[in-house]
């Protein structure tokens, strides 16, 4: 049997009432005989939140609208409601029990701190994300390209390419940096290096793994109209390992903030955002640790679907129907 479809009006009833609950709650912890001493009354209210917004975001989970749009925007419901929910109980366990803020700062301390160190935070943006992830970025996937196109071109080569590159990613990033520093100086090439050599492995497998994907019949084909080398690679085998280059792209999103930063904690001038977390952090500046781990969220968050959408347009196809 199947399951019965949801009523929007359900879903959306909850959603609302979820959200509705989850910010009276937000507000009313604040009260000065409330924040720190809170009562089981507030706890008991925290947990209908919770309850409320699980109900809400399994009736939007049902929900299977006919339009494209509209699947879209209800495919973005429990996502945004969860996450909703977890910044409204962060929010409310934290003052609500007094939470020192130097073990845990709330929301609203953090969202004050981001607002009112924007300048800062842009700079940092622009030392880390800008001028040291991107280039290390474009390197290490055009490098990883590069060497699969030409082991694939020559046998020998890939026998050889794989065991060191496979050595090379598996070096930690913390026997790195440090080198790196050393030979780049502390400005944002080293940064850029040791990014450049997290993001080429991924790619180089990935790359290596899609030019094999061709099939046979295909080649053959293109060896049955007279078409070289390079004309199959770039008519053929590359666009057929479009799927596999945009998994590593993806992968690298992520992994190339995170190389930045922790890059940056060994060495880097008085600007980035490993500089500002470590030096925040040890003078216990929670708030502002936390607003620059949120920037680096939002950003990589966002470059990823930067990317997806990329993809998207490229293939014309998503991932799932390619892969059925």
């Amino acid at each position: 049997m199947t399951e019965p479809r949801r009523h929007p009006g359900r879903a959306l009833a909850l959603t609302g009432a979820s959200c509705a609950l989850g910010l009276a709650l937000c507000v009313l912890v604040h009260r000065p005989d409330i924040a720190g001493q809170a009562g089981p009354g507030l706890w008991v209210a925290t947990l209908g939140l919770w309850l409320l917004a699980s109900l809400a975001a399994s009736d939007l989970a049902a929900l299977s609208p006919s339009r494209p749009m509209g699947r879209r925007v209800v495919a973005l419901g429990p996502p945004l409601l969860f996450g909703f929910l977890v910044v409204a109980l962060w929010e409310i366990v934290t003052v609500g029990a007094g939470v020192p803020t130097v073990l845990m700062p709330p929301p609203s301390s953090v969202a004050a701190r981001f607002a009112s160190a924007w300048p800062v935070l842009a700079a940092d943006f622009v030392q880390t994300f800008v001028k040291a992830a991107l280039p290390g970025y474009a390197l290490g996937n055009l490098a990883g390209l590069g060497l699969a196109i030409l082991a694939d071109r020559v046998p020998v080569l890939r026998r050889g390419v794989m065991p060191v590159a496979n050595f090379a990613s598996a070096l930690p990033i913390v026997g790195v940096a440090p080198i790196m520093v050393m030979w780049f100086g502390f400005d944002w090439p080293s940064k850029a290096a040791v990014v450049a050599l997290m993001t080429f492995f991924p790619m180089l497998v990935q790359a290596s793994a899609g030019l094999a994907a061709t099939g046979r019949l295909e080649r053959d084909l293109m060896r049955s109209y007279a078409a070289g080398y390079g004309q199959t690679l770039l008519l053929l085998r590359l666009p057929t390992a479009l799927p596999f280059l945009f998994t590593a792209l993806k992968v690298n999103a992520t992994l190339a903030l995170i190389g930045a930063i922790v890059a940056e904690f060994f060495g880097t001038p008085i600007v980035g955002m490993g500089f500002r977390i470590s030096i925040e952090a040890a003078r216990l500046a929670l708030d502002m640790v936390w607003a620059e781990i949120a920037l680096a969220g939002l950003a990589g968050s966002g470059f990823y679907g930067l990317v997806a959408l990329i993809e998207r347009a490229t293939t014309h196809r998503p991932p799932l129907a390619r892969t059925a």
